[in-house]
C-alpha cells in the first residue's frame, strides 16, 4: 500500500474547530509519520530478506517454519485465557458427573451385576468346562504325538522294514558291482563279456 501525499490544492477548507496554523502543524506531523512508515517498511523488507538468507544457509525449509509457527500457535492457544477457562470448566463438569448420585448409583449397579455374574453357578460351570476342555485337548495332542513316535519306531524295527532295507542294500551292491564289472570288461578278452553272470537273488 503506497502513501499518497495530500496536495495543497486538494485540501479544501480547514476542518471546523481548527485554525490554519493548527492544520499546517497537523499536516506536517502526518507527512513525517508517513515518511517514517515508508522507512520502516523498507527496513522490514530488508530484514525479511536477510532472515530468508540466514534460513537458507542453515538449511531451514518453509515446512520447518510452518511447523514452528503451528507449535507456537498451539502453545499460545494452551496458555490463552479461553483455553484455560474451558479446561477448568471441563474439569468441574467431570467432577460433578463422577460425584453425582446418578453416576455413583450406576457404577454401584454395574459392580453388583459383575459380582453376581462371576459368582453365579452358570459362570463357574462355564469356566470349569472351558478349563477341562483345554486340559483334555492338550492331553490328546500329547498322546497323538507319543503314539505317532511309537508307531514309527515299531515300524522301523519290524521285519518288513528290515527286509526292505536289506533289499535296498542288495540293489545298491548290484548297481555298484555291475559298474565295476563293466569297467573291467573294457579290458577283458573278446567273448568274456558275452554272457552276463546269472544272479538268482530274489527281487
Amino acid at each position: 500500500m503506497t502513501d499518497v501525499p495530500v496536495d495543497n490544492a486538494a485540501r479544501g477548507a480547514a476542518p471546523e474547530g481548527l485554525t490554519l496554523a493548527e492544520e499546517e502543524e497537523l499536516r506536517a506531523e502526518l507527512a513525517k509519520v508517513e515518511e517514517e512508515i515508508g522507512t520502516l517498511r523498507q527496513v522490514l523488507a530488508a530484514k525479511e530478506r536477510h532472515c530468508g538468507e540466514l534460513k537458507r544457509k542453515l538449511g531451514l525449509t518453509p515446512l520447518d517454519g510452518l511447523k514452528q509457527n503451528l507449535s507456537k500457535s498451539w502453545h499460545d492457544v494452551q496458555v490463552s485465557n479461553a483455553y484455560v477457562k474451558t479446561s477448568e470448566k471441563l474439569g468441574e463438569w467431570n467432577d460433578k458427573v463422577t460425584q453425582s448420585d446418578l453416576y455413583l448409583s450406576a457404577s454401584s449397579t454395574l459392580e453388583d451385576w459383575n459380582e453376581k455374574l462371576t459368582q453365579s453357578e452358570a459362570y463357574k460351570k462355564t469356566q470349569e468346562t472351558l478349563s477341562q476342555a483345554g486340559q483334555k485337548t492338550s492331553a490328546a495332542l500329547s498322546n497323538v504325538g507319543s503314539v505317532i513316535s511309537r508307531k514309527l519306531g515299531d515300524m522301523r524295527n519290524s521285519a518288513t522294514f528290515k527286509s526292505f532295507e536289506d533289499r535296498v542294500g542288495t540293489i545298491k551292491s548290484r548297481v555298484v558291482g555291475s559298474r565295476e564289472n563293466s569297467t573291467d570288461g573294457l579290458h577283458s578278452p573278446s567273448g568274456a563279456g558275452d554272457k552276463p553272470p546269472q544272479d538268482n537273488a530274489p527281487f
